[in-house]
């Protein structure tokens, strides 16, 4: 029977103990505080071990990495040496060379990589992804992602390696191919050189592009995906009951002599499967496990995401740094 170990009893370490647990794998937990192991190792009925026990000695098939980002690498690559398959929570790692030494490491040991994009298990983004191929909206032309909330803020990574891998790996499956222009602004409030806040614009082949806001500091919760094509858009909130998470918007935009006419259609909510995403993802991985094949979100999946994520971070204008507009002075009647 396939038995999965998990390092990191965090809040959502505890989340993914809950599901392989249910999925009837959980072969251990580890976390670097001895008693956070101990808490959820009681919770779910499991042996609570230190890191190397739990990685050399449990005669485990795969492990999952819920630890801080800056761990990632070596968790990884000793699990990887040790045989295991690895899934490992976003971000992959925190720079593009920390992610090529998990993939080299992978690859020479013969083992798979999974990445924690959560959302492409979702049933609502996938049922996005059959409606754009049967073509519901004609090609897509931009796609806005905004993903808001009001903390958890790090002091370990920006808002830019926490929640943009999301939907970096949503925009690359939809787009088909990596970004060729980037330019990101933002701001850091509360930890100097951490962004909070960051806006992002990419720019795709053929003229499409997309947008994303990202921050920790805004007073409501917006998880929203909106994909624009020809015809119309796809609505994706992920905040809205299952029987409203996904949204058709037929809208048409005519010429009209000089300008243009808009056509409002209502919206149609089309229908969703109810499932919870991280337990597909957690099955996703069990079967990675059992049959050595790749999963969706791969290494290769996590490579690309990662060079954006670089590509961002390296393009990032704090605007704190940015110059003053000169006074200007305005001309006043009379």
């Amino acid at each position: 029977m396939t038995r999965i170990g998990l390092i990191g009893c965090g809040m959502w370490g505890r989340n993914l103990a809950r599901n392989l647990a249910q999925l009837g794998v959980l072969g251990g937990v580890a976390d670097l505080v001895p008693e956070h192991a101990e808490s959820v190792a009681a919770e779910f009925a499991t042996p609570a071990m230190n890191v190397t026990a739990l990685i050399e000695g449990a005669g485990l098939d795969g492990v999952v990495i819920a630890t801080a980002a800056p761990t990632h690498r070596e968790l990884a690559c000793r699990a990887l040496a040790a045989g295991l398959h690895v899934f490992v929570e976003k971000p992959l790692a925190l720079d593009l060379a920390e992610a090529e030494a998990i993939a080299a490491t992978a690859n020479a040991a013969d083992r798979q990589v999974m990445v924690g994009h959560l959302i492409r298990y979702h049933d609502a983004f996938i049922t996005m992804q059959d409606q754009l191929a049967n073509d519901v909206v004609g090609a897509v032309r931009h796609i806005t992602a905004n993903r808001l909330a009001m903390g958890r803020i790090r002091a370990t990574e920006s808002a830019i390696y926490d929640l943009c891998p999301h939907d970096l790996s949503l925009l690359l499956a939809l787009m088909g191919e990596p970004p060729r222009k980037i330019s990101c602004h933002g701001a850091s409030h509360v930890t100097p050189g951490l962004p909070d806040m960051v806006s992002t614009w990419l720019g795709f082949s053929g003229g499409r592009s997309a947008m994303m806001t990202t921050g920790w500091m805004c007073p409501y919760k917006e998880h929203r995906l909106t994909v624009t094509g020809e015809r119309g858009s796809l609505v994706f909130d992920d905040t809205r009951p299952w029987a409203e998470k996904l949204t058709l918007y037929r809208d048409d935009i005519a010429p009209d002599g000089a300008n243009f006419a808009i056509t409002r259609a209502a919206p149609m909510h089309l229908p969703v499967p109810e499932s919870e995403p991280l337990k597909q993802e957690m099955r996703a991985f069990i079967t990675c496990c059992e049959t050595g094949e790749a999963p969706l979100t791969d290494i290769a999946d996590g490579l690309a995401v990662q060079r954006v994520l670089q590509a961002i971070d390296n393009n990032f204008t704090e605007f704190g740094t940015t110059p003053d507009l000169p006074d200007v002075a305005v001309a006043r009647k009379g």
